[in-house]
């Protein structure tokens, strides 16, 4: 009689999942928190990827105003999301997908449309449990694309917000089912008024026990601070949260948010999770990144950077992170050169008002105009661009700062006064910047989100370029997100008057990167595309070391 054939047994990967929440205020640092949580893991062995709930209506971040909400960062995929995505991109040095980043409004729209196509098999569809399992279910795909080991979700807002208690009841629906996979990290601010003299916890504590009324418990505190927590507050965070007191993490204020990662690790924190999450260390290696914070902390010899947009003012404050991502290239530039960057915040709409003060910029090493949309500020920047190139003051156009590049110099070197960009002027006599022709009938039909060219495209760069000294390759793959481009019919022109475009789309068509020669201007650069997106702490992009080279000759 023959043996049955014995079967191979697969293993089914375990998948653990770290739900990040926010308490007492926003803005006090979870995508870092979930960013440096993600880090330290990686150092640990283990696959981890990232997921941004944003509790908002809106399908994605492309229709958000940057000066309420911040920048809108773009995956290589072209889906439009929030800047967190950023963060997690630049410490887990990853590139994610749509898969990883989910709104209000999106998983309403994929519950109706599963609704619409009888998916439901005619059951009643409700607000629960159908909007938490399509939520769970958009948690679970994308950690299986990932092949994640540890899927960190970050649910934007606060707890206590009428908002964002769908996305608690998914994580709470996932806890029951699984208890021993799930863990809840409540980052919440512990005050210190100045008048009273010591850190406060009952914030933290009222935090804890709402987080409580959803049905979660804070396995692990951040405690975000000025400076670090003392052993006495810890103790009282500890006896009033209901967690041991190693499940207190104490998190100060530091000069550089790239520090986050070690000052986690001072406080056990990767050890604390493995073990309440019943995983085994795989090693530990933070060499890389130590000795990129170490560039930092060497960092002395300043180089100043004037940064010229328009999304700086809300009220009577600057919201800087509306080009956070600039920011953060710029930084990881400087510090692989051994610079400091001291960044300033210029709009460009004073230039407009006073000409004068366009001789302020010769005070910096260099000057980064980046992209934007609408017309207030845009002859001010015109003139910024005359003035650097006129100057040889080391400039880097991104985007709409390439495109107001290519006016100017049609403006003032082909001397075609009437030059402008369409976006601006409706019928200028020159349209130096036009529509791309598939973009005609989505402005027509008002088709304004997810519309416009995003993400990953490819492009081939000149030889004997200052581009193509910096990548040290032909093709290159940036990503996008815009609606016009240069009009091929001025190309020639201004190409004969000494222009130079070194990088190109491979059918030639579309004007990718700009720049001077380097026997006319040490560097006069434009990008059509975001370089920014992809600069990574570990991997600066080439043309932002290639700027901030320039910037230090100056």
């Amino acid at each position: 009689m023959a043996m049955p054939k014995k079967t191979k047994r697969t293993t089914v990967k375990k998948r653990k999942y770290i739900f990040v929440v926010g308490g007492v205020m926003s803005g006090v640092g979870k995508g870092v928190t979930t960013s440096s949580i993600g880090r330290i893991l990686q150092s640990r062995g283990l696959t981890v990827t990232a997921i941004k709930v944003d509790p908002y209506i809106n399908l994605d971040a492309g229709t958000m105003n940057p000066t309420e909400h911040g920048e809108c960062y773009v995956l290589g995929d072209g889906y439009e999301t929030d800047q967190d995505m950023g963060n997690y991109e630049r410490f887990l040095g990853t590139n994610l997908t749509s898969l990883n980043y989910m709104t209000t409004g999106r998983v309403y729209q994929r519950v109706i449309e599963k609704e619409r196509n009888l998916e439901y098999g005619g059951k009643c569809v409700q607000v629960v449990p159908h909007i938490p399992l399509e939520i769970i279910s958009r948690i679970e795909k994308a950690s299986r694309k990932a092949d994640a080991d540890i899927t960190i979700v970050e649910v934007g807002g606060t707890v206590g917000e009428y908002e964002n208690i769908l996305f608690l009841e998914a994580a709470r629906m996932m806890k029951m089912k699984a208890p021993d996979n799930i863990l809840t990290v409540l980052v919440s601010y512990v005050p210190m008024p100045s008048k009273v003299g010591e850190m406060k916890t009952k914030p933290t504590q009222h935090a804890s026990r709402t987080l409580g009324s959803s049905g979660l418990q804070a396995d692990i505190i951040v405690a975000r601070s000025e400076v670090p927590l003392d052993a006495v507050r810890k103790e009282k965070i500890a006896q009033f949260c209901s967690v041991d007191t190693k499940s207190v993490i104490s998190a100060p204020d530091v000069e550089s948010i790239y520090h986050v990662p070690q000052n986690f690790e001072k406080d056990g924190l990767s050890d604390t999770i493995l073990k309440k999450l019943g995983i085994r260390s795989r090693g530990r290696d933070m060499k890389a990144w130590e000795s990129f914070t170490r560039k930092i902390e060497r960092a002395k010899k300043p180089v100043k950077i004037a940064v010229v947009g328009k999304y700086f003012a809300t009220g009577d404050f600057v919201l800087s992170d509306a080009y956070i991502s600039v920011i953060e290239a710029i930084k990881h530039s400087a510090y692989h050169k051994g610079c400091m960057p001291e960044l300033t915040w210029l709009d460009s709409s004073q230039y407009e008002k006073e000409p004068k003060k366009l001789s302020d910029l010769k005070d910096y090493d260099g000057v980064v105009v980046p992209g934007g949309f609408g017309t207030r500020g845009i002859e001010g920047k015109i003139l910024v661009a005359n003035y650097c190139r006129k100057n040889k003051i080391p400039y880097f156009g991104l985007c709409y700062g390439m495109q107001i590049a290519v006016v100017e110099y049609a403006r003032n070197v082909l001397g075609l006064a009437d030059a402008h960009t369409v976006e601006m002027k409706e019928r200028p006599k020159h349209r130096i910047i036009d529509i791309m022709p598939e973009q005609k009938k989505r402005l027509q039909d008002s088709d304004y989100g997810g519309s416009m060219r995003l993400g990953n495209y490819e492009a081939i760069v000149g030889p004997g370029t200052i581009a193509r000294k910096a990548y040290k390759a032909e093709k290159i793959i940036e990503r996008h997100r815009h609606r016009y481009e240069v009009n091929p019919e001025y190309i020639e022109q201004l190409e004969a008057a000494g222009l130079v475009f070194s990088g190109k789309s491979p059918n030639g068509q579309l004007m990718e990167i700009l720049e001077l020669p380097e026997k006319k201007h040490p560097f006069y650069v434009g990008t059509q595309y975001h370089p920014e997106l992809i600069s990574r702490p570990l991997d600066p992009h080439p043309l932002f070391l290639a700027f901030i080279s320039a910037c230090i000759k100056k």
